[in-house]
């Protein structure tokens, strides 16, 4: 039994979002962190228009804030950053990198701030110290040596528009559109759904539209966790009447009911409000099918409106003058069986019928979804699919309604808007040539799973990474560190330790860099960045907590730094000129795009942001036919292609695992072992299982087992050591943290058009914790 199964407690979870269990978790980590002091004066300036954009989810930064405009996340992420525990000179005299690679993700983050850039010492197995100036020289050598079409630049979702503009254009400059990022892991599903189906590659929602609406439906999006500021607008919406149906296979705290923090009263009474008025819990991957069943109950209520005389259900003006491939997609509804869709979603034609009729009376509806429609193997199929709910009534271009996907990190949206993608189509390249009289690259590079086959096939001789935790988010994960190992050269620009330093390549670089929290100070001043939301508006960010370190550099510096080393000098690219001013930088961006960035400087105050072009909010619509399209969905199974081994075929031995974020937890930063929301403290080895499912295995809480995934490729993929945890939970489907089971994710499955890892529906198989595979 591991320590942390042993740590293990289960408790039945209860409380509401928000509330006292909140202000006493934002308590814990500043305690913990030992930032009460700075962080308290520090929060009273979060996501304000004359302050700091969180640097945890990227929702929504309103024009008039609440007095304390951050969330329990947000708070956790501010800590996190701006901590007092630092790690110093003599930290790898003490600890080699074999012995760090048995450390717990939070154990490596906890131990705080890098503060001067490393190298890896392949003699003592520990990390050393050395200069910015040496360590550009080196890591610029090694890019120049290698072979271009094959380096990887990957970036995470912090890093500001600023970096991320000089990071693209490092890239190309250098020779290759090689620029993977999270949105890959994530959103890439919505960014091609909703750029077939509106023209527009994100939402179509802004803030006002929340204020407006009449009806809201939620699907696979955990707003407690992920995003907890929304639950003021929907708290708001509630109080209004508006009803919220909610489709997910786990019932969420945050979904549930929420007590407000910022209230007095609620906090005196323990007032709580209830957020869904309908909960329906569907299987994993049951979206299509779902939403199959909400527009053929619409079609039913349209033709009893046709024969009774009544108004029609359907938006029929709106479909022919704004709209096509109606009839295919109507057909289509028809004839999709009553059987089928209940199979496949998990759910009873009343409840869906019920649904639908709530849709049909609503005159605006908001579509807001996450990461539990496009991390599947149908993800853009999902995605397509609420655009086809949607616009069966006219619900996008209109206020109060639309396409609302809330993004994760908090300017991943905004790295793609700078040209941060490895599709040539979407970066402006003619421009680039223009502007920086250079030849950008015209070849499709690599977006993260093609990244992972290259590492897999030994093909890249370097991987420089902006931010984030490549190696822990990634699928194929025993496959995936392996081959790591034998990668020439990684460069990670970093805040944290993290699994990435510590599983590394043959040579490698850790370059620290100032948070977006902290003072930036250049030779033109204290400079500012800004980042954009999930509703496409831009704000700017100004850091004021002092650095962890004078030793610490920018992220422009950061990626100035290794342009200079790497690249021929190019008299239209003043990377000097860009760090000590990064009005310039923005500059540069208005060139580059200037129907988004006109007037950049002056703007990027503005309060609640200014927002980029979204067509689609307006009715126009970029696409080939100049409309917005119905999609007919190829099928409605959520995890069409698994193959079993021959000896797994009986469906009643096989579970669907989706995986999930804790409360204690943003992306693959771990702040603790604890899920209050889920009542599981001290271990993230659980896996969550209906009652049902435990009685047909014979499992009582706490019983350890192992998952296997049962593919037929040849690879063993499994986790070992996980505590049963009774839930609430569809029978078949089980749940377990990300990214303790990446390990289970063949690096193939993963949503077609936009390869976004499947992990929201994997077939497993349970064992008993030691039997035999």
């Amino acid at each position: 039994m591991s320590e942390e199964s042993r740590k293990l407690r289960i408790e039945k979870p209860g409380m509401p979002a928000g509330g006292w269990g909140s202000v006493g978790e934002v308590a814990h980590i500043l305690l913990d962190q030992r930032t009460v002091v700075k962080d308290s004066a520090l929060l009273l300036k979060q996501n304000k228009t004359d302050g700091f954009a969180c640097v945890s989810c990227a929702w929504a930064k309103p024009a008039n804030p609440h007095p304390l405009e951050f969330c329990e996340s947000g708070a956790k992420a501010t800590a996190w950053e701006t901590t007092s525990k630092a790690i110093g000179a003599d930290f790898f005299e003490r600890h080699t990198v074999t012995e760090l690679e048995s450390w717990s993700d939070h154990a490596l983050e906890d131990q705080g701030r890098l503060t001067v850039p490393l190298r890896w010492d392949a003699a003592s197995d520990t990390y050393r110290p050395l200069s910015w100036e040496t360590a550009f020289a080196e890591i610029g050598a090694a890019l120049r040596a290698a072979e271009r079409e094959q380096v990887v630049f990957y970036s995470s979702g912090r890093a500001s528009l600023e970096t991320s503009y000089m990071y693209g254009l490092l890239a190309r400059m250098y020779g290759n559109n090689n620029l993977p990022d999270s949105s890959n892991m994530c959103h890439e599903s919505t960014s091609v759904a909703l750029q077939k189906t509106i023209g527009d590659g994100v939402g179509t929602v802004v803030l006002d539209d929340f204020a407006q609406t009449d009806c809201i439906f939620f699907f696979g999006q955990n707003v407690g966790v992920n995003s907890p500021r929304m639950l003021h607008q929907l708290q708001e919406a509630r109080r209004r009447g508006v009803p919220i149906i909610t489709f997910n296979p786990l019932r969420e705290r945050g979904l549930v009911s929420f007590t407000n923090p910022q209230s007095p009263l609620e906090m005196l009474t323990k007032q709580e409000t209830p957020i869904s008025t309908q909960y329906l819990q569907l299987m994993p991957g049951g979206d299509t099918a779902a939403i199959m069943g909400l527009c053929k109950a619409i079609f039913d209520l349209d033709d009893a409106a046709l024969a009774g005389g009544a108004a029609r259900v359907l938006d029929t003006a709106f479909i022919a003058a704004h709209t096509d491939g109606f009839e295919a997609f109507e057909a289509a509804v028809r004839a999709c069986p009553w059987t089928d869709i209940e199979r496949e979603s998990g759910l009873a034609r009343a409840a869906l019928e019920r649904a639908a009729g709530v849709y049909a009376r609503a005159e605006a509806v908001l579509g807001v979804y996450g990461m539990g429609l496009t991390q599947h193997r149908n993800g853009v199929q999902n995605v397509a699919m609420v655009v086809n709910l949607l616009l069966l009534r006219g619900n996008i271009g209109k206020p109060g309604a639309g396409v609302c996907p809330v993004r994760g990190h908090s300017n991943v949206q905004g790295q793609r808007t700078v040209g941060i993608t490895e599709k040539p189509e979407l970066a402006p390249l003619d421009k680039l040539k223009e502007q920086y009289a250079f030849e950008p690259p015209r070849a499709t590079g690599m977006n993260t799973v093609e990244a992972c086959e290259a590492i897999l096939a030994r093909k890249v001789p370097a991987f420089v990474a902006l931010g984030g935790n490549f190696l822990r988010a990634v699928p194929e994960t025993v496959l995936m560190e392996a081959a790591w190992r034998e990668l020439p050269l990684t460069v990670q620009v970093s805040t944290k330790l993290n699994r990435n330093h510590v599983i590394h390549g043959k040579a490698s670089y850790i370059l620290p860099c100032l948070g977006r929290i902290e003072i930036d100070r250049q030779r033109g001043g204290e400079q500012a960045v800004t980042v954009e939301d999930s509703t496409a508006c831009i704000h700017g960010s100004r850091g004021m907590a002092e650095p962890a370190s004078p030793a610490l550099l920018s992220e422009p510096a950061i990626v100035a730094g290794i342009a200079r080393a790497t690249l021929d000098a190019n008299p239209r690219v003043d990377w000097d000129a860009w760090v000590a001013d990064y009005g310039r930088i923005r500059d540069a961006i208005a060139e580059t795009y200037p129907d988004i960035f006109h007037d950049f400087n002056a703007r990027m105050w503005t309060p609640g942001g200014f927002r980029k072009p979204v067509g689609a909010a307006r009715r126009e619509w970029k696409t080939e036919s100049g409309k917005a399209g119905f999609t007919v969905p190829e099928g409605l199974p959520g995890n069409p292609d698994l193959e079993h081994d021959a000896g797994d075929a009986d469906d009643s031995a096989t579970l669907r695992l989706f995986t999930v974020r804790s409360d204690g937890q943003f992306n693959t930063t771990v702040y603790s072992h604890d899920d209050r929301f889920r009542g599981v403290y001290g271990s993230r080895m659980v896996l969550f299982m209906s009652r049902a499912d435990m009685a047909r295995r014979a499992l009582a809480q706490g019983d350890l087992v192992n998952l296997r995934c049962p593919s037929n490729d040849g690879v063993e993929r499994r986790v070992e050591g996980l505590a049963v945890v009774p839930y609430d939970i569809p029978e078949g489907a089980v749940a377990g943290y990300f990214p303790e089971c990446n390990p289970l994710i063949p690096l193939w499955h993963h949503a077609r058009e936009s390869k976004v890892p499947a992990a929201k529906a994997i077939d497993v198989l349970v064992e008993r914790s030691g039997s035999a595979p």
